[in-house]
């Protein structure tokens, strides 16, 4: 959303992590005209949100740009890890995206949703059985990851028709993320080939009459400056002209591209300039080597949902102690452990009176018993009493789908904005829910 300089400067800022369609009316914050208080109230808290207005608005910056600086065929993919569900898996198919799933079970919400099986890629570090099984069934690309899978694969032809594969590299180049722990093209990683692996699987797969269609990497998560894509890329573009790739080939260099989740982190990184810089360098890479130009697939991950979703809480009690002050609310960890897992930063507001005057910074946490149940530290915020509620932006990814029942807490329910349209796409899980599966 645009930035309203009539407004106070930090909830000004502070609504620019917000969806496309958030406003202010009679002092509340709306999203996509609908009452986030009155939504929390027939919906429960926590509550999560998701505003299709802004997850079109990024599916079409992409593809605008793809269309601009890529001569060649292009598509999107899904990532199906940031957040799955049908819902999500149908909104996909009307922006004609491709599906990551990792494992049978996201690949069964796909086919629940009415995804086709030329839509789904498949993805996954360690496939199960079960996991090949599904893919060789149902998908239309398997990503292969190591030699043993490869092997696998082969052993598992006598009832399926083989997808296509792509071999997954390991460039042994990081981009600069946050944490390590959202790095994986390093040269330590558990990801992907290196060099002399992948071109040991495709010299298996021309021996065997594999289908090998492509070339994929992933170098990181939530990073910001796409220069170490570049020899990356090159090194992708190598391996495809010493395979011999010619015709219709695909080249898949990842995604992640970042997103901003604090005011600090303003503005966005830009979609078009990253889009640019990888396109251009394809296509001159490929005229380079006298290659033809590939079918380019970008999985752009938490930039096409993050900022689309918000997480409502209810604050229960408020402790201030000397030099801090906590409030606590209904959620935390485990609806959303990325704070616990590698620091993650967030801004908040409230829902009622978001414009009111700062009194000082507070701590926001859970009700779990983990001092890591942690949501923010060290916010500027206002006065805020028990029993108010608050709403944490750039909610969409890795988060729900990072979700447990820790301390027997309940998933929280999910509701999806398509303009005056409120859904339940999700339920609220119950201790009926918790106890099923047990005997």
């Amino acid at each position: 959303m645009q930035k309203n300089t009539t407004l106070p400067i930090r909830l000004a800022d502070r609504l620019l992590l917000f969806p496309d369609s958030t406003t202010v009316r009679n002092d509340r914050l709306h999203i996509a005209g609908h009452d986030l208080a009155s939504l929390a109230a027939e919906y429960g808290t926590p509550l999560y949100i998701y505003d299709r207005l802004t997850m079109d608005a990024a599916v079409m910056e992409y593809q605008s740009a793809l269309k601009k600086y890529y001569p060649g065929p292009a598509q999107i993919t899904y990532a199906g890890k940031a957040f799955l569900c049908k819902a999500i898996a149908a909104w996909t198919q009307a922006h004609d995206m491709l599906v990551d799933c990792t494992g049978e079970s996201e690949v069964a919400i796909a086919l629940a949703a009415g995804v086709t099986s030329e839509s789904i890629l498949v993805h996954g570090v360690n496939k199960s059985s079960e996991d090949l099984t599904a893919a060789l069934k149902y998908a239309g690309t398997i990503v292969v990851d190591n030699l043993t899978e490869l092997h696998r694969l082969a052993n598992q032809l006598t009832d399926h028709q083989l997808p296509s594969l792509w071999l997954r590299l390991l460039p042994g180049v990081a981009v600069h993320t946050h944490h390590t722990h959202t790095q994986t093209g390093q040269h330590d990683s558990k990801f992907g080939m290196t060099r002399e692996e992948l071109l040991e699987a495709a010299n298996f797969c021309r021996e065997h009459d594999l289908p090998l269609a492509g070339i994929h990497f992933h170098q990181g998560s939530n990073f910001r400056d796409p220069e170490p894509m570049i020899p990356a890329i090159d090194m992708a573009l190598d391996l495809a002209k010493e395979i011999g790739f010619n015709g219709e080939w695909h080249f898949c260099p990842g995604g992640g591209w970042g997103m901003a989740y604090h005011e600090d982190e303003l503005p966005d990184p830009s979609i078009e300039s990253y889009v640019r810089g990888i396109a251009e360098a394809v296509v001159e890479g490929c005229q380079n080597r006298g290659l033809v130009l590939p079918q380019l697939h970008l999985e752009p991950g938490r930039s096409l949902i993050a900022r689309a979703g918000v997480a409502v809480y209810r604050v229960g009690a408020v402790k201030k102690r000397p030099g801090k002050t906590w409030l606590l609310v209904d959620g935390g960890m485990a609806d959303n452990p990325r704070f616990a897992l590698y620091g993650a930063r967030y801004s908040c507001l409230p829902v009622t009176g978001p414009g009111r005057e700062e009194r000082g910074q507070v701590s926001i946490a859970g009700p779990f018993c983990e001092s890591g149940d942690i949501l923010i530290e060290g916010l500027p915020m206002p006065e805020v009493q028990e029993g108010e509620l608050i709403a944490i932006p750039v909610a969409g990814a890795y988060q729900l789908s990072m979700a447990s029942n820790y301390n027997g807490a309940r998933r929280p329910a999910v509701v999806w904005l398509d303009g005056q349209d409120a859904k339940l796409i999700v339920k609220r899980e119950t201790i009926q829910d918790l106890l099923k599966n047990q005997v």
